[in-house]
């Protein structure tokens, strides 16, 4: 017997009527779990508007590559400005949005206690 969407909507979901519901931090899960994704969010926010050359030395063994990508990742889902001066060389600049910012804030307490963690 096939249900229709909606019986099948509520039946997925039905656990998420609970106060401890953890359905919609899997999207934010998967963004945070990429490799960088954390650390960026916390540099950018400490040192403010940042260029990719700053940002490539203070991550350390990070692949340009890879910080690309998560640059482009951020920037497309809100958490950074991207500002591009009209200069020679070109220059560009990271800042975090206001949505980035409250990631941010979210984030360096489980960061702080990482680092706990080691020693």
């Amino acid at each position: 017997m096939v249900k229709n969407s909606e019986e099948s909507s509520t039946t997925v979901h039905s656990s998420c009527d609970t106060p401890t519901c953890y359905c919609p931090i899997g999207g934010v899960m998967d963004v945070l779990n990429r490799r960088y994704a954390m650390q960026l969010i916390c540099v950018i926010g400490t040192i403010g508007p940042a260029r990719y050359g700053t940002i490539e030395d203070t991550l350390d063994g990070v692949s340009s590559s890879t910080l690309s990508a998560r640059l482009n990742e951020f920037v497309e889902l809100g958490y950074l400005f991207r500002k591009q001066y009209a200069e020679v060389p070109p220059r560009v600049e990271y800042e975090l949005t206001p949505k980035g910012e409250q990631l941010c804030q979210r984030l360096e307490p489980l960061l702080e206690w990482a680092r706990d963690q080691e020693d």
